[in-house]
């Protein structure tokens, strides 16, 4: 039986681009195949987005449409269409008609290879080279080495999705374009392929410069998160002893100043150095155990396991 196909795109002030982008997936996706739905998210737009899409989803029953209260973002505009979603394989992509829906079949390709998530690489990108490209070239660079998740374009919506890989995942920030690092810590084949990218024509793009601080931000977020959500002592603690460690190094060297070479402890900061390493120290070790309580706490009171089960063999109770 062929898998469902939800495409998810998220809108704010497209008023111009819905129509032509309906058009070009109402031109595509009959021809996959498979069964899909659309889902439409209007991301709390001023202008006539809304009563836009409305008539759409009057027209085709495929299409749905999900009405934010607010501008809450991409990244939660993105998560509500997941949660919305009924499909076995999820497409995101923007509404701005740079995303090309063509390429929708070539996603689905490198699936059917095998792989789970499968992101969009714009490899000629049509936007500007010094606000857009090279802050996002660094960016990809960055979040590669971090993450250790090798791929040219973290940043293009176009993507595509198995369920299973994704449920449960809670999108925060900016964080929708990780979903492949998460993917590809849990196990996850995760893979590329190049797509077009064309110019935007209609309306004004959403992102500047700031947004790269917001990614780099929640890219630590991501790294901690990965390295240390199960045992956060192992950061606090460490970085508590480190602290007690220069503490201790400030005190004999202020005694060997004293003893060996005639300065008085008001002559350096050094007991200064001693007094503020320790307490830092003491701080951020309390501060372990207090995010150890809180760990346990979200595990426990949840009923939540602290591992992932692919699959199991003769263990039906």
């Amino acid at each position: 039986m062929p898998h469902m196909l939800s495409i998810i795109i998220p809108l704010y002030n497209e008023q111009d681009n819905i129509e032509p982008l309906y058009a070009k997936l109402d031109h595509i996706l009959p021809t996959l195949g498979q069964p899909y739905e659309i889902i439409l998210v209007n991301d709390g737009s001023s202008d006539d987005t809304r009563e836009r899409i409305d008539v759409l989803a009057k027209r085709d029953e495929r299409v749905r449409v999900v009405h934010l209260r607010r501008n809450f973002g991409q990244t939660p505009a993105m998560m509500a269409g997941i949660d919305m979603a009924r499909g076995h394989i999820l497409i995101p992509m923007d509404g701005d008609l740079q995303n090309d829906p063509a390429d929708i079949p070539r996603l689905l390709a490198k699936l059917d290879e095998g792989f789970d998530v499968v992101s969009g690489w714009r490899k000629d990108r049509k936007d500007n080279p010094i606000k857009r490209n090279l802050p996002s070239k660094i960016a990809n660079w960055l979040i590669s080495f971090i993450s250790g998740v090798h791929l040219h374009d973290y940043g293009c919506s176009l993507k595509a999705y198995r369920r299973d890989i994704i449920k449960g995942v809670k999108l925060y920030g900016e964080m929708h374009r990780f979903i492949p690092i998460h993917a590809a810590w849990q196990g996850a084949r995760v893979t590329e392929v190049g797509v077009t990218h064309h110019p935007r024509i209609h309306g004004e793009s959403k992102y500047g410069m700031e947004r790269t601080i917001k990614v780099i931000l929640d890219l630590m977020t991501v790294k901690f998160l990965d390295k240390y959500a199960q045992k956060p002592m192992y950061l606090f603690g460490g970085f508590g002893l480190a602290s007690i460690a220069c503490s201790a190094f400030f005190f004999f060297f202020m005694l060997f100043c004293k003893f060996f070479l005639n300065k008085s402890f008001i002559e350096t900061p050094l007991p200064l150095g001693v007094v503020m390493f320790m307490l830092i120290g003491i701080m951020a070790i309390f501060m372990g155990l207090i995010a150890e309580i809180l760990m346990r706490t979200y595990h426990e009171s949840q009923d939540k396991p602290t591992y992932l089960v692919d699959c199991t063999r003769n263990c039906k109770e």
